[in-house]
């Protein structure tokens, strides 16, 4: 193990061991804790500051002044907050940090402390070097955040809102890249150019309360409820396809018949559910469809009385070109009649956010990824989930999701352990992340 890869398990596994949790509320996640680990890291390699955005909500901006101010500065971005684990659905304690076989397990392994690892101690190395006289052109902006895996008013959002010049940069890596999306030694690497937008929201379900002992002719708001979420589960919409989904098809060097079948949006789904591939079926449906899915539900006061009011959570995924005002209408065609009896109240919305497929730093990072693993090829394409991407690409920056991964987990396994049990990644891919943000600021 190298003396850098060294540094990063050491700090990868404290983070774990932290144990930030972020559930939503305000009070979760304590990123302090991570936040402090990261700067004492840091030390004074380079100049660093905290930002608390609330009582135990701190995050990290360090930043390397570069030789020439005119040229483009570069953000490495990433998050110390991590998603709840059931310790029942793990082979290993979650948050134990555990190294074996040269395999780091914890909550945050892949999403995202091992890219927080390797950035801070690229940054960190960086900064000893700039004291020997050796910097980048550019400014390089190294910014920890907190509460990414909420809705990022702790966080990014907050940073944005009060410390912009700080934080903000000409061009950010983040997460959402570097996924394998084809097993063995060489993996095609996938490259996030978009994501779809999120569009959150509560459905009120009414009815009229009641004795539950006399329920013939009772409005009970829970069973309208089941019907609203049978009718969202069963509702379909019609498949669309972006220019991003078309970019993924075309970089991954496919079968002409089973291209074409994937760009058509006829018969996109059935192709891809005819490989046998459940994950490439996932992704085409999540690439080209609006996706409304019912998450959660409360109603209900006492076992005796029929309810009258049901609220159901609903998460809605939407295209480049499509509009939250989509989602509506969509739920309303799933609803029909029942529509009437629905008030939707919204909780967040966000449009997709796009960067360009071709841009010098793809082919700066492409041609570090491929002198550090020969053969890589980068896949442009659109994640489905929602990262701090989507709000630095609204302050006017080029973001992009990249890390490096190595063969470890086959892409399913890969997707599986995002927010999922036995979350993990190897060494090899914690010293190939390193390797590459070393390189690409020494680059910049």
């Amino acid at each position: 193990m190298s003396a850098a890869t060294g540094e990063v398990v050491e700090l990868l596994t404290t983070m774990i061991r932290n144990g930030c949790v972020n559930t939503g509320d305000v009070a979760s996640g304590q990123e302090v804790r991570t936040a402090d680990t990261l700067r004492a890291f840091l030390g004074d390699a380079v100049d660093t500051a905290v930002v608390d955005a609330a009582p135990g909500r701190r995050s990290v901006v360090a930043r390397l002044r570069g030789s020439d101010p005119t040229a483009p500065s570069l953000g490495l971005v990433c998050h110390t907050d991590v998603v709840p684990a059931t310790d029942a659905d793990w082979t290993r304690d979650p948050f134990a940090g555990e190294v074996d076989q040269g395999i780091v397990w914890g909550r945050g392994a892949i999403d995202m402390l091992d890219t927080t690892a390797t950035m801070a101690v690229a940054m960190r190395r960086a900064g000893f070097a700039a004291r020997r006289g050796i910097r980048p052109r550019g400014d390089i902006v190294f910014v920890a955040a907190a509460d990414e895996e909420g809705h990022a008013d702790h966080g990014t959002r907050y940073l944005l809102d009060h410390h912009r010049d700080e934080v903000m940069a000409d061009r950010i890596v983040t997460e959402g890249g570097g996924w394998p999306l084809t097993t063995g030694p060489v993996p095609a690497l996938s490259w996030a150019v978009a994501e779809k937008g999120s569009a959150w929201l509560r459905l009120d379900v009414h009815g009229r309360a009641g004795h539950a002992a006399m329920p013939h002719g009772a409005d009970n708001a829970l069973v309208t409820a089941a019907e609203v979420v049978r009718r969202l589960a069963e509702h379909r919409v019609a498949p669309s396809i972006p220019a991003e989904w078309e970019a993924w098809v075309a970089a991954m060097g496919l079968d002409a018949d089973l291209a074409a079948g994937l760009l058509d949006p006829a018969t996109v789904l059935a192709t891809a559910e005819a490989t046998g591939d459940p994950a490439l079926a996932a992704h085409a449906h999540a690439c080209t469809h609006l996706t409304i899915t019912p998450t959660g539900a409360r109603g209900g006061v006492v076992i005796n009385a029929i309810p009258d009011l049901v609220e159901i959570d609903v998460d809605a995924r939407i295209l480049p070109g499509q509009t939250c005002a989509q989602v509506e209408a969509e739920i309303a065609r799933a609803l029909g009649p029942l529509t009437d009896r629905v008030d939707v109240v919204w909780r967040h919305r966000l449009e997709t956010t796009t960067s360009p497929v071709a841009s010098p730093l793809r082919d700066t990072i492409a041609g570090i990824a491929d002198a550090l693993v020969p053969g890589t090829r980068l896949v442009p394409g659109m994640i489905t989930a929602s990262t701090d991407a989507d709000y630095f690409r609204r302050a006017g920056a080029e973001v992009y999701g990249f890390s490096m991964h190595s063969g470890h987990a086959t892409p399913e396994q890969f997707r599986r352990m995002f927010h999922g049990p036995d979350e993990r990644v190897d060494l090899r891919s914690l010293e190939l992340s390193t390797a590459m943000w070393t390189e690409l600021i020494s680059q910049s």
